[in-house]
């Protein structure tokens, strides 16, 4: 369908949202861009590295592909047996993300963000 438009964000599961933002920030020799208790966000160029202290650490690391909208994507997944793990959410500033469970039991995120450009 050619519906993806690359990679835009690697989500990491954080439950000691501290310790990883630590490491994460010595490693990458930056703080992050983005500081909140419920997400920290790097820019790592020009892409999104996220820590999020919500996320299932047994699911692993979260690939979120970029859509320009999001209803004919997330319905084209759901029509080829994907599962809702969480419906088109506004998360801020114009960004919407879903996440859906693909019959394979990969996750499969999507996202759009009208304030990303590809370097």
């Amino acid at each position: 369908m050619g519906q993806l438009l690359g990679l835009r964000t690697v989500i990491y599961p954080a439950p000691d949202l501290d310790a990883a933002k630590a490491w994460w920030s010595d490693y990458l020799d930056r703080a992050p861009y983005f500081d909140q208790p419920f997400y920290v966000g790097f820019d790592v160029g020009g892409y999104e590295l996220g820590l999020l202290p919500d996320a299932d650490p047994t699911d692993g690391a979260l690939a979120y592909w970029g859509v320009a909208e999001m209803d004919g994507p997330y319905g084209a997944a759901l029509a080829r047996g994907a599962q809702v793990l969480s419906a088109p959410t506004d998360v801020g500033d114009g960004i919407v993300t879903a996440t859906l469970r693909l019959p394979t039991r990969a996750i499969l995120g999507l996202i759009v963000n009208p304030h990303f450009a590809a370097r």
